[in-house]
């Protein structure tokens, strides 16, 4: 089978393998679609994956085409791609994102951007009728944008501030906007990305290098500020200004992950003394009966509460994958979410 595996750093390769060998806890998939997340950049380019060769990609969605019990056989999937110890004292409450010893698709095994792949049934997640694959293959980074969300404890009528607009901060919008927040402010430094969220419904985005995020905040809510904001790019100058328009007592959720270290000044630092600040990480998703984000997710898509297809700029076969990830790495033109669209 045809896939996209990593030997190396910088040595990405349009592949031929073996299938896959199911174990009686796995379903054999038949991939349908994979989206590269923006992690799959450095992880290809820099910092490489836990082992070589590595097959990559962990946003995807397929057909389960072989299974033990066979009235899976035929059935629509997401996979939710962190595969937990099942021992820790994080996985023993469900908190299967601070496992200690998990596994995971696409960066510590073999992952998505291939033709089929082996997964375990318990991280499955049942596309509804009426969804396609490749909205499914979306799961992920709306998982992960409702978990951010749901941190930030907002909702009608309050004021949220997004900082950084890629693929999660875009559906992070579409969340707030679903729970009926009466400013949704998206904030970049990039005008092609502010045009786009604009084109998209989302007029009170602004770029930061052109206005002040704070005065503008301030003129929206009476001089109070947002009720929370969002730091979705992992750079000191943008959490700073989440501090300094977040009003107070209000939450600033820390989301994007740093590509340096992250240092305050100290009027920064001030803010969150004399404001109270609740300043509060988040990480991966929820995936668990009594809070499933996936689940979440799918469901909002099935009702169109939620739409991602806008968001798939680009769809390329995987053999194109140069092109593909040179559009993100040189950022040569705009772009939102490229996917890999391996059978319609």
């Amino acid at each position: 089978m045809r896939v996209l595996n990593l030997y190396g750093v910088n040595d990405l390769r349009y592949d031929e393998i073996g299938m896959p060998e199911r174990k009686n806890t796995e379903v054999l998939l038949q991939v349908k679609a994979v989206g590269i997340c923006g992690s799959d950049i450095p992880r290809v380019f820099d910092k490489g994956t836990y082992h070589f060769p590595t097959v990559i990609g962990h946003e995807f969605a397929g057909t389960v085409v072989e299974a033990d019990n066979t009235d899976l056989i035929g059935r629509n999937v997401a996979v939710f791609p962190l595969i937990p110890c099942g021992e820790c004292s994080a996985c023993q409450c469900g908190r299967y994102a601070q496992c200690k010893q998990y596994n995971y698709y696409g960066s510590r095994c073999n992952g998505g951007m291939s033709e089929y792949i082996a997964v375990k049934k318990e991280n499955l997640v049942f596309i509804p009728e009426g969804v396609s694959c490749k909205e499914a293959a979306m799961c992920e980074p709306v998982a992960v944008a409702l978990h951010a969300f749901r941190k930030a404890c907002v909702g009608i009528g309050n004021t949220i501030v997004i900082f950084g607009i890629g693929p999660i901060g875009l559906i992070l919008a579409q969340w707030a906007k679903i729970a009926g927040l009466k400013n949704i402010v998206l904030v970049a430094r990039n005008r092609d990305k502010v045009e786009f969220a604009q084109r998209l419904g989302f007029l009170q985005t602004i770029n930061s290098s052109e206005i002040s995020v704070r005065d503008y905040v301030l003129s929206l809510t009476n001089g109070v500020g947002a009720d929370a904001c969002i730091e979705g790019t992992g750079q000191s100058a943008t959490l700073e200004e989440c501090l300094l328009a977040v009003r107070n007592f209000g939450k600033v959720v820390t989301m994007g992950n740093p590509v340096e270290a992250i240092t305050l000044s100290q009027n920064a630092y001030w803010n969150i003394l004399r404001k109270e600040i609740c300043l509060v990480g988040t990480w991966n998703s929820s995936f668990t009966e009594m809070e499933n984000d996936w689940k979440d997710a799918l469901a909002a898509m099935q009702c169109k509460q939620l739409d991602v297809l806008p968001l798939i700029t680009h769809e390329f076969t995987l053999e194109q994958y140069k092109e593909a990830f040179s559009i993100m790495r040189e950022k040569k033109e705009l772009y939102c979410k490229i996917m890999f669209v391996i059978e319609e």
